[in-house]
This record gives structure tokens, C-alpha cells and sequence, in this order.
């Protein structure tokens, strides 16, 4: 039945998506989600084929015929059948034990090691380590209710609800909050990062190549929580610096059309 639905995963796309990553940061998370997938589906598959063996022998077990010749034991004799019974429960006592030592001590402590060995390079892809192959963009993003404020602290430009940034370069994002707790996260380039009052933290995001992408606040702050969206635009390096630099006259150009219908679509909702 579990292998039945495996054609559904191919439904896993879209804007919000983690199963659908947009760049190196997202990627890392993706493979560590496909990676716990997978286990989880072996293990899954390694308990049914358990539970049927032990069905099938407990079947075998109850369903035999005739009684064993009587053993002697202290100077006394026992029939075949309460000897069996004691050999029986003496494997169960065995088996419980190896069940206990592989179930309880050596699987969940295989587990925990394989998650940290897999999972924190994919943490590591999040945060703003030096080594870049070009420095990484500085942008500033503001949580309030309900509402994104994003400042690029080079050039003091400002945008709401919008976040543009240089496709193939990575972006370092400090966010903090105005009022209550935020969650800033865009599925498809990254991981998702609380924004507090009073504190500053930084996520890192790169788009692989230039789209629209849409980033949500991910941490209830209020009755507006829902209507809280942003649209991410990933512009090709050259149009991007172009945008950043130009006079602020020059900056207020129109939006690209399926940026604009991205903005109209969070609006309405």
C-alpha cells in the first residue's frame, strides 16, 4: 500500500514546496527529507515483514500436533507439552531482550547519529559562512503585522512585501521584528528563521536561476497571520544591479507582469 502511493510525491511541487528547491540552501534540506523518507519507509517495510514472520510462527506454534516424549528434570518428569511451554518462553525472554538492546538502544542511537551526520551540513548551508564565490548581498527584512519590510541597507532602498535579489549570488538575510514574533521562510531557497523583537538573526537564500518565488510568514502573530505573504523575485545579476543602483526616480519602475500578478494574487487572498 505505501509503495501504491509513491506516484503522489510527484504532486510535492509548487511555490511552497521544500520538496521542490530552488537553490543550494533548499537543496540541502530537500536531500535531508529524501533521505529520512526513505529510512522511515525501510524501517516501515522491515516491521511488516516482522510482524508477518511472527504471525506465521505463532500460527506453526499453536497449530502442532502430538507432545514430545516427557523430560526429567530435578528427579521429577513433565510432560512434552509443559516443556515445551518452558523452551517457549524462554526464546520469548530472548527475543525481548534483542528486541529491546536493537529497538530501544542501537536503532534510535544509529538513527540519531545518521540525522547529524546528514543533517548538519544541510544546517550549515543556512547560515552566513565566509568563502562565498561572490560576496554575499546584505538585505534587511522586518517583520510587522502584518507586513515585510525590506531594506537594502547599500543603496536605502526599501520595498514592502517584495524581496528582490541577484540570481546565482548568495543573500544574506538579517531579520528582526517590529512587534511579535515573525517566521520569515521561502520554501523553495531556504529554511525557515524566526524573526524576534529586540534580536537580529541571518538566514542565507540564493535562487539557482532567475523566477518568482513566494515567501510566507511562518509563525502565528495575529488575526493578519494568513494575509501575511511575500513575493520574492529572482533577477538576473546584471538587472538586479541596474535596479539597485539606479536614482530612486529610476528604481520605481513597473513591475515585471508575473511579478505583478504574483503581488495582486497574495493581495486578493
Amino acid at each position: 500500500m505505501g509503495l501504491g502511493l509513491l506516484p503522489l510525491l510527484g504532486g510535492c511541487r509548487g511555490p511552497l514546496s521544500v520538496l521542490d528547491p530552488a537553490g543550494p540552501s533548499a537543496g540541502a534540506i530537500a536531500q535531508v527529507w529524501w533521505w529520512m523518507f526513505g529510512v522511515a519507509a525501510a524501517v516501515w517495510l522491515l516491521m511488516m515483514v516482522l510482524g508477518a514472520l511472527a504471525m506465521r510462527a505463532g500460527r506453526d506454534r499453536c497449530g502442532g500436533k502430538g507432545e514430545s516424549a516427557g523430560v526429567k528434570k530435578g528427579g521429577e518428569h513433565r510432560s512434552g507439552q509443559e516443556a515445551r511451554r518452558a523452551a517457549d518462553g524462554a526464546r520469548q525472554r530472548r527475543i525481548a531482550r534483542r528486541c529491546l538492546v536493537g529497538g530501544g538502544l542501537l536503532l534510535p542511537g544509529t538513527a540519531i547519529t545518521a540525522l547529524l551526520v546528514f543533517g548538519s551540513p544541510a544546517g550549515f548551508h543556512q547560515l552566513p559562512w565566509p568563502g562565498a564565490a561572490a560576496a554575499p548581498l546584505r538585505v534587511e527584512v522586518t517583520g510587522h503585522q502584518w507586513w515585510w519590510e525590506v531594506h537594502y541597507p547599500d543603496t536605502g532602498r526599501r520595498l514592502r512585501n517584495e524581496l528582490r535579489l541577484p540570481a546565482g549570488r548568495a543573500v544574506d538575510v538579517h531579520t528582526r521584528s517590529a512587534d511579535v514574533i515573525h517566521g520569515f521562510w521561502v520554501p523553495r531557497l531556504g529554511g525557515k528563521l524566526d524573526a524576534v523583537p529586540g534580536r537580529t538573526l541571518v538566514v542565507r537564500l540564493q535562487a539557482d536561476r532567475p523566477g518568482t518565488y513566494r515567501g510566507v510568514c511562518a509563525e502565528f502573530c495575529g488575526a493578519g497571520h494568513a494575509h501575511m505573504p511575500m513575493v520574492v523575485q529572482a533577477m538576473p545579476a546584471e538587472a538586479f544591479d541596474a535596479w539597485l543602483n539606479a536614482p530612486p526616480a529610476a528604481a520605481l519602475t513597473p513591475r515585471p507582469p508575473a511579478v505583478a500578478a504574483a503581488v495582486a494574487q497574495e493581495a486578493g487572498r
